[in-house]
């Protein structure tokens, strides 16, 4: 297996699969992952939660481990904003996705209710977290987040200015979710060294994979739009059946497809 960290090149980007279980992570793995991230959103959605519902760090580690002893590719944990305000809950978010054999997480710098940690804070707990991955048992991808953009907390001179400090304070991945457009995604591939995530959500899933890589992004994510298309088939299926006792809509793919794409992404 590829180390986690070789598959983040600039200019080749790693697209990063994100899975809400075990099926889903094998099922993408099978059609071409070679890395799965857990989605905070989607696994919400498994336990019956909005977006943004929270469930605790000890399940959304052992959630991301489930999924990891399921598939033979790498597997990063979205870690929220690390379970906690102080820096020491990102330290030990880190350190115990560590321990449970992850391949790395992602921590953001917005609190569960929408505001950006002031810039002093953001940066101790980047830090924080950056020391815990360099202490882990193995090689461990931390990538750290400035969220503020996609929020309304911070402009992009913010972001930029912040990824850099995050760089500076360890970070081996840096990510900015929903820039304005490719022009802002290619100001952060220019300010900073090392590899770039790039989100795909609204208006970023017209961008191709090759201009994600003209413009030196080294990792994109699906983020929640995988867990959203599996509940909109749901949707469309399921409401003509209740709405007027129409079952055309229930055709899927055959059991032994499944069956075999499953056996397949077991790796």
């Amino acid at each position: 297996m590829t180390g986690f960290r070789d598959l983040h090149v600039p200019g080749d980007p790693l697209i990063l699969a994100n899975a809400w279980d075990a099926g889903s992570a094998r099922m993408l793995v099978a059609l071409g992952a070679r890395a799965i991230g857990t989605t905070s959103a989607g696994y919400a959605f498994t336990r019956g939660l909005p977006d943004g519902g929270r469930v605790g760090r000890a399940e959304a580690i052992a959630h991301a481990k489930d999924i990891a002893s399921h598939v033979g590719v790498p597997v990063s944990a979205d870690l929220e904003d690390g379970y906690g305000p102080e820096p020491g809950d990102c330290g030990d978010s880190v350190n115990e996705a560590a321990l449970a054999g992850l391949a790395g997480c992602c921590i953001e710098d917005v609190s569960p209710e929408g505001r950006a940690y002031d810039f002093a804070a953001a940066i101790a707990r980047v830090e924080a977290a950056a020391a815990a991955a360099r202490r882990a048992p193995h090689d461990f991808v931390f990538c750290a987040r400035a969220d503020g953009v996609m929020h309304g907390a911070y402009d992009m001179d913010e972001a930029i200015r912040r990824l850099r400090a995050f760089e500076e304070a360890g970070a081996d991945v840096l990510y900015c979710p929903m820039p304005g457009g490719m022009a802002d995604l290619e100001r952060i591939v220019a300010a900073v060294s090392a590899p770039v995530n790039a989100l795909v959500a609204g208006p970023w899933t017209r961008t191709t994979r090759d201009a994600f890589a003209h413009a030196g992004v080294a990792r994109i994510s699906l983020g929640a739009l995988l867990a959203r298309a599996a509940h909109r088939a749901i949707r469309d299926a399921a409401a003509p059946v209740f709405d007027r006792g129409d079952f055309t809509g229930l055709g899927g793919i055959p059991s032994e497809e499944v069956d075999a794409l499953l056996a397949k992404g077991a790796g």
